[in-house]
């Protein structure tokens, strides 16, 4: 893949194009030619966020300028719902971004990652850092499915927090299909936890949720690991960005984007993608359900 082609790209109903992306929050400080500086990034995310424009969009670690440089990326039929974790809406945010001109927005809530989730900015569960879930729920404008999205970024320090938050989240996602059997359900996010945690359990357990690298028809790409943080491409690495699905979502493609711009990477982190579609309603699960028993 070269820096400007898309893995994926925009696509056309039934398809629907899901991304999750960690795009690194801008650091005040950075030393002298550090990969990390978000003015040398910045002209990465707007390039490879370009060529993907994916329909919905799960940001984690976005400052406020950083929303406004994603939003224009993706082009003027793009919206966002989600602010800041701290009181009054600032900090790092958990952004869901859709194309409106595909999706209509019906409703949308962001919660705290804790014990008093409807108070703003709450901790709970022994993290330091705020965290937060944003959720947000479509009508599909050409085929009329239903879809609920999640998006979220879980703490890096504190287990009892992850396993808190996923029980948390899982629990979200079995009430979207309880109150809408027909919804397609997808979950993205930053987990700090990778495909063989327990975290990772605890969100995929009781088969509400499954995660769309397995599920997927096709894999487009090796089994990157997530986190490079700014280095080569890993292949067989620990994959703690992760696209979840449930209910009536049937993934047919999931790759890892670990494109390179003149050998530079957008963030420290690889954006995670795949295509989607909407089934019919039924009691199984996307190619995985009928192997349970």
């Amino acid at each position: 893949m070269t820096s400007d082609e898309p893995l994926i790209g925009p696509v056309e109903a039934p398809d629907l194009h899901v991304m999750s992306f960690n795009i690194r929050r801008r650091m005040p400080r950075n030393r002298p030619g550090s990969p990390d500086r978000w003015a040398v990034r910045k002209p990465l995310v707007r390039r490879l966020l370009a060529a993907e424009r994916p329909t919905v969009l799960g940001v984690q670690e976005a400052l406020d300028e950083q929303v406004e440089v994603v939003a224009d990326a993706l082009g003027g039929s793009h919206r966002w719902v989600g602010t800041g974790r701290d009181p009054g809406g600032h900090g790092e945010a958990c952004p869901v971004y859709f194309d409106a001109e595909r999706l209509e927005l019906t409703d949308w809530r962001q919660r705290a990652l804790s014990a008093t989730p409807d108070e703003h900015g709450s901790r709970s569960w022994g993290n330091l850092t705020r965290r937060l879930v944003v959720s947000a729920e479509f009508t599909d404008r050409e085929t009329g499915g239903r879809l609920h999205v999640f998006n979220t970024h879980l703490d890096h320090l504190s287990r009892r927090s992850r396993m808190q938050s996923a029980l948390m989240i899982a629990g979200l996602a079995h009430a979207a299909r309880l109150d809408e059997p027909g919804t397609a359900i997808v979950v993205t996010g930053d987990f700090n936890a990778d495909e063989r945690s327990a975290v990772h359990r605890r969100l995929t357990i009781d088969g509400v949720l499954h995660d769309a690298w397995d599920a997927a028809g096709e894999r487009l790409t090796p089994e990157w690991g997530t986190f490079s943080n700014y280095g080569p491409r890993r292949r067989g690495g620990r994959r703690i960005d992760l696209i979840l699905v449930g209910g009536a979502a049937e993934v047919t493609h999931a790759g890892i984007n670990a494109a390179r711009f003149e050998g530079r990477a957008a963030s420290d982190h690889e954006p995670v993608q795949a295509v989607l579609r909407h089934r019919p309603h039924d009691d199984t699960a996307p190619g995985r359900e009928e192997e349970r028993h």
